[in-house]
């Protein structure tokens, strides 16, 4: 009798092992969350560009204001110009996610719309820098760089995917901490 997994519930698995992988449902949900995520950063990058001129800025509340600028980089405009080596790295990381998905999909709940997130934002500036060679940014809160809606949904679900990863470890250690207790022996808490 099989009691307990040596690997977690993110870790793709060999597919003698394997049961399933990712199910039609999961597929449907990870494609109607990246198509969400997709025409949301799309709809607000084009309501910022027709509204605002480049440059131009309106104060909404506190530090945090709608800022119509460009970046032709990666995060912090690093990269600016490597815009086509950006643009190929974007790509294969969104093949490498749609694999591991087809492969692990089943294995943990989060990991379709975590990697819906991650592959919407990403696929979205994706189109912006081979469409203009930039992205649109306009969240600017003063402290940190401009950002868009892409940006924040690739930080969710990132978040999302690690914070699965540590709920899994540590579900798994507690099973292997149970399993490794001398028989009859109850826990301590």
């Amino acid at each position: 009798m099989r009691v307990g997994s040596t690997t977690d519930g993110l870790t793709p698995i060999s597919s003698a092992s394997r049961q399933l992988g990712a199910t039609w449902h999961q597929w449907v949900s990870l494609i109607l969350v990246a198509v969400a995520a997709l025409c949301a950063d799309q709809l607000t990058k084009a309501i910022v560009t027709t509204r605002l001129d480049l440059g131009d800025e309106v104060h909404v509340i506190g530090p945090f204001s709608i800022h119509h600028v460009t970046n032709s980089g990666i995060a912090f405009g690093l990269f600016a110009r490597a815009t086509p080596i950006v643009i190929l790295l974007t790509s294969i990381a969104v093949a490498w996610m749609l694999y591991f998905f087809a492969r692990s999909g089943s294995r943990h709940p989060v990991l379709p719309v975590a990697l819906g997130l991650v592959i919407g934002g990403s696929v979205s500036n994706l189109i912006d820098r081979v469409r203009l060679g930039h992205v649109t940014d306009f969240i600017d809160l003063k402290y940190w760089p401009a950002f868009n809606l892409a940006d924040s949904f690739i930080v969710v679900g990132v978040a999302a995917l690690l914070l699965a990863l540590i709920a899994a470890d540590r579900k798994w250690s507690d099973q292997r901490a149970l399993l490794s207790r001398p028989h009859g022996q109850s826990p301590r808490l």
